[in-house]
Parts: structure tokens; sequence; C-alpha cells
């Protein structure tokens, strides 16, 4: 080694052991002036040696220059949600299902605050940071590696002997005493303050840009394990937590054991009174069964743990007096009823709005203009209604109650679509999905995702600046749109953010992006019926049902006459879909949209139903995991379609085969429990060139 290449091991060394003292033991053997005394150096020396520089490097946490959009990352092993108990008997019932499954009269459980942040997942190959993913809908998350990058308690570079793949699981949070600095020097500074620790968490951790990322006091503690490579784990996950803080990983101090039912109680209480003095927010704790062998017994029942639950602490509450009730119409058409009520202060903070829900809360509570409610801030963060304190109900001289009971509307108040609700469903929607404006923003970003219209470019932050300067009104606008009105609208949204770049300024206007977007967007005119019916956003029409739906009625015209007698005819169409498929294609607006679309050049190759149910997988149900050689997995599963199989996304009973490719994970275990057919990519080939070739 060069002199250069010692001294720079011996840097990166002791500014390594430092950050894990400081971040992680909580306790820092070296003054701040020190450190930043060895990173300057550091710093100057990788600047006169950038061959010495490594990812791991402690330099390497400023930040990267900014995204456009955050790529997906699908989860090998999925990042599962947890069940909730909300008093002590449902935490008893919890118990007594695991007494009873496992034939273990007194349990031991693995205790630990419910962190209230950020869910992420770390990937470490050789002992390397390689990769940061968000939970996302726990199998596909968001690519943030640049961002937790900036996060100092994430380690680059595990310590001692790390396997050569391993997935932590944890939570990334803005400590109280740091959102109370960063929200101190934001206002001296006469910048926009962030609400509360959890939005700060997430925001930053979701900037496209790392150096803002970089510029926020975020903190990452350890939790959970995903998928492992080469390594024997411990037997339990008290024992895997300890193995985590060896690794270099932060871990809550407050983790521990608790054994039965009242040392889980215990805990919770001992919990509750320390959470005001604890370094983080919490919203509860949670309960693992410790033993490996005994969650593998207890299983999984839809997307969490039967082994696991969090117990939720009581939200606060406060009471107050209505003053009108509104309706919100959300992005994706749901309305929802609230109410404007005196400004109170709930859970440390001051309230004016508060969620009702859904019309059905609205007539169970037979909340009215002018009642007293009690209002809490369901889990510590959005204000609802809890209940009318009807003896403080304003009444008439006869003493009938002053103002009458309400009544959901029945057309949107922002486009005069009509509201729509099916029978059995919690939910009322605006019927205008296409022409709605307070769906506009999701409408045209789900529409152009790589899934649906594949318009590469157009992410969610174009999405809201197009709605909001006025360039889109439906997606049908997209085709009229030019290079000069994507230079003019990033330009409104630059000098809105106070974000215009010093070559702008200059008059240098970069432009090949926004070429990039007119083109993609042509190029998007030639789709197929399934991605353009996936596209127009209908409630419950995902992919598979557009698959369905396009090979069913080969035709879209013949689709949007269909009443819910037909399409209830469309295998795994049921009443519900049915309905909103209707009322979909039965609201002018939309079928407007559709005619414009049409007239801007927007095509798809038509022909005719195909409704045969023979074929040599019909009737079964097939699923792809891992990695395969010889083509995507959209690919295969397309071919698989075409012999009359359906496609789904996860295993169950219902499933006839596996087709286990590369790193194939928990879903191709899964299949070995149940004994479910497994086939790798050759015979997947076999089969496809012999039955391919018979069509």
């Amino acid at each position: 080694m060069t002199d250069a290449a010692r001294r720079h091991a011996a840097l990166v060394a002791r500014i390594r052991e430092a950050n894990h003292r400081y971040y992680v033991l909580d306790d820092p053997d070296m003054p701040d002036v020190e450190y930043d005394h060895l990173m300057r150096e550091l710093e100057a020396l990788e600047a006169a040696h950038p061959e010495l520089v490594t990812p791991d490097s402690p330099t390497q946490r400023i930040g990267d220059v900014p995204s456009s959009r955050f790529a997906n990352v699908s989860h090998t092993v999925p990042m599962l949600s947890l069940a909730n108990a909300f008093t002590d008997e449902e935490v008893a019932e919890f118990v007594a299902r695991i007494e009873k499954e496992t034939g273990d009269a007194d349990p031991l459980f693995s205790v630990e605050p419910k962190l209230d942040g950020l869910a992420i997942s770390l990937r470490y190959e050789a002992g390397v940071f390689v990769r940061g993913a968000t939970r996302g809908d726990g199998t596909t998350g968001e690519d943030v590696t640049a961002n937790l990058r900036t996060v100092k308690s994430v380690p680059l570079r595990l310590r001692g002997d790390a396997p050569p793949v391993l997935e932590v699981r944890g939570e990334v949070v803005m400590l109280k005493a740091a959102f109370d600095r960063y929200n101190a020097g934001a206002l001296a500074n006469g910048q926009k303050t962030l609400a509360n620790p959890r939005n700060g968490a997430a925001g930053s951790l979701r900037q496209l840009d790392p150096r803002i990322t970089a510029q926020r006091p975020l903190s990452f503690f350890a939790y959970a394990l995903g998928e492992v490579e080469g390594a024997t784990l411990p037997p339990t996950h008290s024992q895997t937590l300890a193995w985590l803080r060896e690794l270099g990983l932060p871990v809550s101090a407050e983790v521990g054991t608790a054994r039965g039912l009242e040392g889980l109680l215990a805990y919770y209480r001992r919990i509750g009174e320390r959470r005001d003095v604890l370094p983080y927010d919490i919203d509860g704790v949670v309960y693992k069964l410790d033993r490996f062998d005994q969650q593998r017994a207890m299983g999984f029942v839809s997307r969490a743990p039967r082994w696991a639950i969090a117990h939720k602490f009581p939200a606060q509450e406060a009471s107050t007096t209505v003053e009108s009730i509104e309706v919100n119409v959300g992005r994706t058409g749901a309305v929802t009823p609230w109410v404007l009520m005196k400004p109170v202060h709930v859970g440390g903070v001051t309230v004016t709005r508060a969620t009702l829900h859904n019309a059905d809360q609205v007539a169970r509570l037979d909340v009215r203009v002018g009642d007293t409610v009690i209002v809490r801030r369901a889990g510590d963060v959005i204000p609802e209604v809890v209940r009318v304190v009807e003896g403080e109900r304003p009444l008439d001289a006869s003493g009938e109650p002053l103002f009458p009971a309400y009544v959901l509307p029945t057309v949107c108040p922002v486009c005069g679509s009509a509201i729509e609700r099916e029978a059995g469903e919690v939910v009322a929607r605006c019927s205008g999905g296409l022409f709605c404006p307070a769906q506009r923003v999701q409408a045209l970003f789900h529409f152009a995702g790589r899934r649906t219209m594949d318009i590469e470019g157009l992410g969610e932050r174009f999405a809201e600046a197009l709605v909001e300067f006025g360039y889109v009104e439906t997606v049908a606008n997209l085709y009229t749109l030019t290079i000069d009105d994507f230079l003019e609208m990033k330009r409104s949204a630059d000098e809105r953010d106070g974000s215009v770049p010093a070559t702008v300024k200059a008059g240098k206007v970069a432009d090949k992006w926004a070429h990039n977007l007119v083109n993609a967007i042509d190029a998007s005119r030639n789709t197929t019926l399934e991605r353009l019916l996936f596209a127009l956003g209908i409630p419950d029409v995902g992919e598979s049902t557009a698959k369905t739906l396009a090979r069913y009625f080969g035709a879209l015209d013949p689709l949007m006459s269909a009443d819910e007698a037909t399409l209830r005819e469309v295998p795994d169409v049921g009443p519900v879909v049915a309905a909103h498929i209707a009322h979909f294609f039965g609201e002018p607006h939309n079928r407007e949209v559709i005619e414009a679309l049409r007239a801007h050049g927007v095509h798809w190759p038509e022909g005719a139903p195909q409704r045969a149910t023979d074929g040599p997988l019909a009737g079964k149900t097939v699923v792809l995991t891992g990695g395969l050689d010889t083509m995507t997995r959209d690919e295969a599963g397309a071919r698989l379609e075409a012999l009359g199989a359906k496609v789904a996304g996860s295993v169950s009973k219902k499933t006839s085969i596996v087709v286990a490719g590369e790193a194939a994970g928990s879903k191709l275990a899964k299949a070995q429990e149940l004994g479910i057919e497994i086939w790798d990519e050759a015979r997947l080939i076999a089969f496809l060139a012999s039955h391919e070739a018979d069509e």
C-alpha cells in the first residue's frame, strides 16, 4: 500500500468507529472538532487520490444529484404489516391463540416500541450497503438508496463477519430533539417548518434530491430481517436483534422480552408511562413471538403474521363545536365527509378539521351542525370525530334539533358527476374519474405509468405541475402538449418553488427532457386494449381484470355498452366490480374523454372475443416467482395466459403451479409447504414450446 492508501484506510476506520459509537452506542469517544478535522482530511485525501474513494467511504453521505423519479424495488421477502390491538382483551385473545396453537403455556415474546416513522429495507452484500427501499405496498417499494446513504446511523459497511446477503428491515425516524432543532433553524432562516417528526422523516426520505435529505436529521433503527444468505441465524428474534447490534446496526434501547399476557401488558404500561420522555415518537408497542420455530408454526394471514401484533396507545381526545359539514373528493374519487369546527388543541396540535370517514359513520354518529363533538387524533395523526355529546345539541323553541340530519350529496361538488355508492360498500365515489378536477393528478399519474400507457418521464411531480398550471384537464390533453408547453410548465414550477437553475437564469434552457417526453407521449398512442383499460383507472379494475375484459370483449365499444348482468358473466368479475365498470362507462364525461383519446390518435388493436374455456392450462392458477433468464416474468405470464392460465401474484391453496426462477424466495417456500406443483425455467420453456406449437 502507498502512504496515501494507508492513511486513507486509517481515517476510514477511525471515522467509522466514531460514527458507530455516536449513532449506535450513544457513547461518543471524540470531540466534534476532532471528528470534523478527520473528515476534512479524508475529503482532501480523496480529492487528491480519487482512486481511493469507495461506496462505503464516510464521505459518500453528502447526497448525490437529484433524480427525476424513484425506481421500483421488488422485495424478495415481503414487508408485511401488523394487525392492531387497541384493548387488553384483544391482546389476551392474541396470546390465548398462540398458547393454544403452539402448545406453549407460557410463551416468550420479543417486545419493542412501535416507532412512528417510515418503514424501509436495507440490503447489504458482503457487508456493504448496496440498496435501500421503502415498504411501498409490501411487495414493491421505491429505491431510495441515495437518500439512505445520507442517514448517518445507517452503516455503509457492517462490522464483523457479515453474511453474503443481508436485508435489514427497520424504521427511519426523526428524533424529537433533532426535529425541534431543525424547525428552530428553519424559522430563524425564514424557511418552511416540518409539521411533525413522522411527516419530517417520510417527506425527507422521499425527496428526489438526496442533497435535501442530507440536510435533514434522520435516524434509523433496525427491527427485523428480510432476505438472508450464507448465515446461520439465531433461534430467536431477540437474539437476532442482538446480532444486528454486533454488526453495527442501531436497535432501539427499549427492546426486550416478556413472558405471557401479564408480561406484555406490564411492558405496554411501562413504555406508555415513559412515552413523553423517549427520544422518538411512538404510537404503541409491538409484540412478536420470540422463537422462530413457533413463528413458522403460527404462519400468516392475509398480509400480516399471526405471531405478532401492534398494541396501539389510546388517541388523545378533546371536545369542540361543529361549524359546518363538508365533503372532500380524493384523488381516487372517494368522497369523504368532514367537519369544520372551532379550533381545538388535540394531542399537541391545534386542529380545525376532522374526518367523518364515510356516510355510514355520519349516520351512526348523527353529527349535525352546532353539535358538540369529541375529537381525537386517530393513530395520533389524523383528527376524527369520535362521538356527539347529545345533551348539548342546540334545539329550537319546540325542543326539536335546530339543524337537520346531514345527507351526503348525490353529485360531486367539484365536477357535477354523479356520486355512486354500491350496495355493501362503505365508500361513496365520484363517477367522473377521467374528468373530475379533484382526481386529475392521480388519474394522469396512473395513466402514464409503466404498466399502463408507459409514458416514460411523466412522474407524479410533472403530473401535479401539468394540472396545477392548467395544461391538463383530462388525460386526453396530454396528446396536444408541445415541447414549449413542457418548458413553460417547468419554468412556472421552478419559480413557484424558488429553484430556478443558474443555467436558466443565464439564458441556457435544457430541453432534451421535453423532447423525450413529447416523443414518449407520441409513442404511447400505439397501445393495447388491456393497457388502455387499466390506464383508465376504473375502480377495482387492475391489470389482471383489464386483461380478462380485453380478452372477453375483444373491443372497447361492446365493453362500454355492456350492462351489469353481462359484465357479471366475465370470469373473476363479481357484482361490485361489474357495477363499477358499468357506472364508469355510463358517465358521459368519461365517454367524452375516451372519444377525445381516439380523436388524438390513440389506438389499440381489437379483435374477436376470446371466451373459450379450453386450453392446456384452462382453470389453473399459475404464480411466477424469481428471475427468468430467457424472458421477463411479464412475457412468461402473457404466454401462460394465452394457454388458458390465470396468472396470480401470490401463492395460496388455489394455486395450481408455481414457476420458480432464480432467487425465488418466500413464494417458493410457501408452495413447498402447501405441496403445490413447482416448475423450473427449463420445464416452463419445454411446456410453452410444446403447446404453443399446437395453437
